[in-house]
């Protein structure tokens, strides 16, 4: 199927599953990507964060990027992660991904070299000029040292096929004139709904997406479901993001391999407080999951 009208409000940012030798492993991916989509998923975003582009070849990368197109269950989007703190690289990702066949891409603030104000509206105009999709823009200063203020963000707006913004400061959480606004992390994405945004760029979706859905399809009861789901945002922050939502993955039943470094498995104290809250919520594989 060709691209559907709009990303969606429940996007999940999926992991990549990798077998023993940590390749990547393509039917757990493909099996993960349907069971997600019936269970809350409206959209994805593959070989972002949590899927450890970072340590994906671009051949891997634009492999699972293309799986995610050719075995896109029914009605939902395909956003590839395609930035770079080169903006060179950035672009010939981009490329790619769209010739792919994406419904959009997220591009990350360039990372590590810390443009200024004039090199990321620079790098964002070439990325455009590479895609005739929707771009996501990134936000996650955590991550990539610089923040970008949502008066440049409003800027970037401009440019032809900005679109969308993927907002993880949660200080700079506000409606920007021109974006649609996603929640860049899971707490917020109650605040998100509530300001009229798009919805969530999520990871805790892996394990309660069909609640997280919830939250967009009752408004009357976002704030208790969301209040019934802060533990487990909170237990996937116990270390950084992807390690608890692989362990957490493993711990329902629906192993997706190990990491590649330089990120390393969850120590025994990570993974009994994921455990704990799983356990809570009736997730553990003993618990029976479909």
């Amino acid at each position: 199927m060709g691209p559907v009208a709009g990303l969606g409000a429940i996007i999940t940012a999926i992991v990549t599953p990798f077998d023993d030798d940590l390749n990547v492993d393509e039917q757990a991916f493909v099996d993960l990507l349907h069971h997600l989509a019936a269970h809350g998923s409206d959209g994805f975003v593959v070989c972002g964060t949590t899927g450890e582009a970072s340590t994906l070849t671009d051949e891997e990368h634009l492999r699972v990027v293309e799986l995610a197109v050719q075995e896109r269950p029914p009605g939902v989007s395909i956003s590839a992660g395609a930035g770079s703190n080169d903006t060179r690289h950035a672009v010939h990702l981009t490329e790619r991904a769209t010739e792919l066949g994406v419904d959009a891409v997220l591009s990350v603030t360039p990372y590590y070299n810390k443009p200024n104000r004039r090199g990321i509206v620079r790098h964002y105009q070439e990325v455009a000029r590479a895609t005739d999709r929707p771009i996501i823009l990134y936000n996650i200063p955590s991550r990539v040292v610089v923040d970008v203020p949502n008066d440049l963000l409003a800027e970037l707006a401009q440019i032809e096929h900005v679109e969308y913004v993927k907002q993880a400061n949660n200080d700079n959480l506000a409606p920007v004139d021109g974006l649609g606004l996603y929640a860049g992390n899971d707490e917020i994405l109650l605040r998100t709904l509530e300001l009229g945004g798009c919805g969530g760029i999520c990871v805790a979706s892996h394990l309660v997406g069909d609640e997280m859905r919830r939250m967009v399809d009752e408004p009357e009861r976002r704030a208790d479901i969301d209040a019934s789901l802060r533990d487990v945002y909170a237990a996937m922050g116990v270390t950084t993001n992807p390690i608890p939502v692989k362990t957490a993955l493993e711990l329902t039943g629906r192993p997706v391999g190990g990491l590649r470094l330089p990120l390393v498995e969850a120590d025994e104290d990570e993974r009994e407080q994921i455990r704990v809250v799983l356990e809570r919520h009736g997730l553990l594989a003993s618990a029976g999951t479909s």
